[in-house]
């Protein structure tokens, strides 16, 4: 497993990794197989979607916001219960194809790591694993 590091600016961020996870792939030499993403923080998550139109990552971050309010008469002492239910709701890992030694993405997607109790300093872990 690889590990590269993240830094989000903001209490909510989505931060397009693709570029990153592309020079993963490349330092494994792996041509053809499975690159699976491991976000291991319980505030933060990772996800796919649109990579052309930044507009889509704060859509995105506003309806999350709307949908899971950071008040809202949560019992959590740390204070940052909806930080761990945004995280719940968009998932801790993804698992894409590795072709040509690239991955398998769609022609506008792009991996982001999305933090939910910002700013801060993160990991993302990252396995390739070789076709056989």
């Amino acid at each position: 497993m690889k590990q590269i590091e993240v830094s989000s600016k903001e209490k909510t961020d989505l931060i397009n990794i693709t570029r990153e996870i592309q020079s993963v792939l490349a330092e494994s030499g792996i041509e053809s197989g499975i690159c699976h993403i491991f976000v291991p923080h319980t505030t933060a998550a990772v996800t796919i979607n649109e990579a052309a139109d930044p507009a889509v990552a704060r859509d995105i971050k506003m309806e999350l916001n709307k949908i899971v309010p950071f008040q809202d008469g949560y019992k959590h002492m740390e204070g940052n219960s909806a930080a761990h239910i945004k995280a719940s709701l968009v998932g801790p890992a993804v698992c894409i194809p590795i072709e040509n030694g690239r991955p398998a993405l769609g022609t506008w997607q792009g991996i982001y790591f999305c933090e939910f109790d910002g700013p801060r300093r993160r990991k993302v872990g990252i396995t390739t694993i070789p076709a056989s």
